[in-house]
């Protein structure tokens, strides 16, 4: 018979990880806004550049910080009363509103056809997002730009009428540049239009006393963008990284959990501590359920048992699923963890009914197989050439020798089918060296997508090896997903 209490709780499971946040389809919510340590630098105006691989927050945060009300929760947690007191305008995203600040992609690859200056460029978005009169009078961008160009001294006086009016409200006005790899997709364009960006806002940063960028970037592209400018090492000075350590995951899972809207959540919080309301229905975890590995792996343990079998020869529960959703770099993406542990629930509803837990151990491991499809669909959509270029080794098996992953791209065309990919205008940018091999592949391992052994072979992460079914022997079993 089924315990009332577990079937709650694992129906709390599906219902709360179901409908997590997901910032490219929705917008943050304060109730669920979970707000991690390791982030906080993420939203200090006075940080330029923020790095963040894929689902690790840069699109949410982007989006938290132009809504007031939940940056007065940020403020509050981060103990950072200044981000109650910024101006926040989107200066470049995939959604501008009914008049964005910034040029469409096809305009772009037009205008970088023309030669434009990408300092010229941006220049003109940083007048855009102020409202300047005399650009906003002129439609086109091309000539936008050019009369940016031609009027340095109007620019500048700008940018002193801007930082004035903000520092008499007592205000910082921040400008956000978020999805980035839209910009081009040829990469040698795209780390230049990169590097005029960051010229630009480093510009900001040293001339004004309250004009400031905020630049969401992949660290890939980061590091490949060219910084030949005056200064170019004040920029990594005001840089951090969007990073989720183990407790901030668990962390995020149960904050989730915390503060659904159902009876079941309440009951969470009543067995795991004094959780404190913060009005609307936001409540905040004891600091240990936060922050406290041993704390942590109790409740986790309380919903899925200690090991990931009978006993501790199949593995820690707490350590083994943060493990198996690593990529090359040791990062899991928030996105993909939650959605782990919705299957996982999902599947023990439906084949394992009277576990005496809400989690069975067998649904945590079989929901690896969509957890890995889950992140190929994210590597597709920002990174579609890296994902192209595993698919072509799907049915082999790692480790596999370099030669062989070269030899398997070059009998598959794989420097032509990057070409062809990249002609759809909705893919993100390229390899560095697309016609190089051996430069793919140390791309690809400087991405994480894949990793190299000590004795040289290649092997690829659970996470991606998966759903690409590419085989290891003695690894978890590749099982098709519905």
């Amino acid at each position: 018979m089924n315990d009332p209490a577990i079937q709650a709780t694992r129906t709390l499971l599906i219902d709360a990880l179901g409908s997590a946040p997901d910032a490219n389809t929705s917008n943050p919510d304060l109730r669920t806004m979970f707000t991690p340590s390791s982030h906080r630098l993420a939203l200090d105006p006075d940080v330029t550049v923020v790095r963040g691989a894929r689902g690790t927050g840069k699109t949410y945060w982007a989006k938290a910080l132009t809504d007031p009300e939940l940056r007065e929760v940020a403020s509050a947690s981060y103990m950072m009363p200044r981000l109650g007191r910024i101006e926040v305008i989107t200066a470049f995203a995939l959604e501008g509103g009914d008049e964005p600040a910034f040029p469409g992609k096809r305009t772009l690859a037009d205008l970088v056809t023309q030669g434009v200056d990408p300092r010229d460029l941006w220049s003109a978005v940083v007048l855009t997002a102020l409202k300047v009169p005399e650009a906003l009078a002129i439609k086109p961008w091309s000539e936008r730009i050019r009369w940016t160009r031609e009027n340095g001294e109007a620019y500048e006086n700008a940018l002193r009428r801007a930082d004035r009016r903000t520092r008499e409200q007592g205000k910082t006005l921040v400008l956000l540049f978020d999805a980035l790899d839209h910009l081009h997709n040829d990469r040698e364009h795209l780390d230049q239009l990169l590097s005029g960006l960051f010229e630009v806002a480093l510009e900001l940063r040293l001339t004004t006393g309250t004009l400031r960028a905020k630049i969401f970037v992949r660290p890939d592209m980061y590091e490949s963008a060219p910084k030949a400018f005056a200064d170019a090492s004040k920029l990594g000075a005001n840089a951090t990284d969007l990073s989720w350590s183990r407790e901030n995951l668990y962390g995020l899972l149960f904050h989730q959990l915390g503060n659904h809207t159902s009876d079941q959540a309440k009951a969470f919080r009543k067995a795991t501590g004094e959780w404190r309301p913060e009005g609307e229905g936001r409540y905040i975890a004891p600091v240990d359920v936060i922050a406290d590995q041993r704390r942590q792996e109790e409740v986790l343990v309380s919903l899925a048992g200690p090991f990931m079998g009978t006993d501790r020869r199949k593995g820690h529960t707490y350590t083994w699923v943060p493990n198996h959703l690593q990529d090359g770099l040791g990062r899991v993406s928030p996105r993909t963890w939650l959605h782990t542990l919705f299957r996982s629930a999902q599947l023990t509803a439906e084949r394992y009914a009277g576990h005496t837990l809400p989690l069975h151990y067998d649904a945590i491991r079989e929901s690896l197989s969509s957890a890995s499809k889950n992140r190929v669909d994210e590597l597709t959509d920002d990174i579609g050439w890296a994902a192209l270029a595993v698919k072509l080794l799907e049915g082999s098996q790692v480790p596999m020798e370099p030669s062989a992953v070269r030899f398997a791209w070059e009998s598959n065309r794989l420097s032509g089918r990057i070409v062809e990919l990249l002609e759809d205008v909705k893919q993100g940018s390229g390899p560095r060296k697309i016609d190089n091999l051996t430069a793919i592949l140390e791309e690809l391992l400087e991405l994480g997508v894949m990793t190299r052994r000590t004795n040289g072979a290649i092997d690829l992460p659970d996470v991606y090896r998966l759903a690409f079914n590419i085989g290891r022997k003695g690894g978890v079993a590749r099982k098709p997903v519905a």
